[in-house]
C-alpha cells in the first residue's frame, strides 16, 4: 500500500512534469513583431534558420523581433544563435547576438541575455571577459552596468562569430543563469533581475548595433 508521503510526492512530481512541458517554437516571420529590425527566412549552415539585421539608426536596446502570443514567467528558454559582424559594423561591433525575455507588450521593459562572439577568442583578456552580458531595459544599459559594477554583470565563453551557439536560459524569479554551449554550469548568473521576479512577458529574439544574426531550434519549458 503506498504511503500519503509518497503519494503526494508522486502527484506533486506528475505536477512539475505538466507545467513545464517543453514547448518547440516554430520560427517564422508571421509569428513575429519586429522592433527596428528586418526578419526573414532563410537556410545557414544547414538549418532553417531567421535571419535579422537593425533597420536604420536606433537609439535604444529595442532591436529585436518578439514573438506573439507567449507569456513568460519562469522557466527555461533554450535557442541556437550565430552572430557576426555585418558589411556596414563600426570597429567596436562585436556581432551581438542574445536573447530577450520577460518582454512588456509594450516593449517598455524586458530582461535580456547576449553574447559579443568577437570578443571570446579575442587576444584581448578584457574583451575576453566581456564576451556575455546581462543588460535590461529600462535603465540598465551595459555601460551603466559595467561603469558602476564591474564584471558582474559580463563573463567569458569560448565564442566563434558566424558560429552556431547553443544558448540556453532558467529563469527563476529574481535570477537568471545563462549556458552556452551545453556547459553544464553557467556562465553567467543573476540575482537581481532589474525589472523584478513578478515582471513577465514575451521572448525576443535580440541583435545589436552593426550584426547579422540568425535563430534556429527555439524551444520553451514554463514553469508557470
Amino acid at each position: 500500500m503506498i504511503s500519503k508521503k509518497l503519494f503526494t510526492a508522486v502527484l506533486l512530481s506528475l505536477s512539475i512534469s505538466f507545467l513545464s512541458k517543453a514547448q518547440k517554437i516554430s520560427l517564422k516571420t508571421t509569428d513575429l513583431v519586429p522592433s527596428q529590425v528586418t526578419v526573414k527566412e532563410g537556410k545557414y549552415k544547414n538549418k532553417n534558420a531567421l535571419i535579422l539585421e537593425i533597420q536604420g539608426e536606433v537609439t535604444n536596446e529595442k532591436t529585436m523581433a518578439v514573438l506573439k502570443n507567449i507569456d513568460f514567467h519562469n522557466g527555461t528558454i533554450e535557442v541556437t544563435v550565430s552572430g557576426q559582424t555585418n558589411s556596414t559594423a563600426s570597429e567596436t561591433a562585436r556581432g551581438f547576438v542574445g536573447i530577450a525575455f520577460r518582454v512588456a507588450e509594450d516593449i517598455s521593459k524586458m530582461e535580456v541575455f547576449y553574447l559579443r562572439p568577437t570578443n571570446g577568442r579575442a587576444n584581448d583578456q578584457v574583451r575576453r571577459n566581456h564576451s556575455t552580458q546581462y543588460i535590461s531595459w529600462p535603465g540598465y544599459p551595459w555601460e551603466k552596468l559595467r561603469k558602476e559594477t564591474p564584471e558582474k554583470y559580463e563573463s567569458y565563453a569560448d565564442l566563434v562569430p558566424g558560429e552556431w551557439t547553443k544558448v540556453k536560459i532558467e529563469v527563476k524569479d529574481e535570477t537568471a543563469k545563462l549556458y552556452v554551449n551545453g556547459a553544464t554550469q553557467p556562465t553567467l548568473v543573476i540575482n537581481d533581475l532589474k525589472q523584478g521576479g513578478n515582471q513577465r512577458g514575451s521572448i525576443g529574439l535580440w541583435i545589436g548595433p552593426g550584426t547579422l544574426g540568425h535563430f534556429t531550434d527555439l524551444k520553451i519549458t514554463k514553469l508557470d
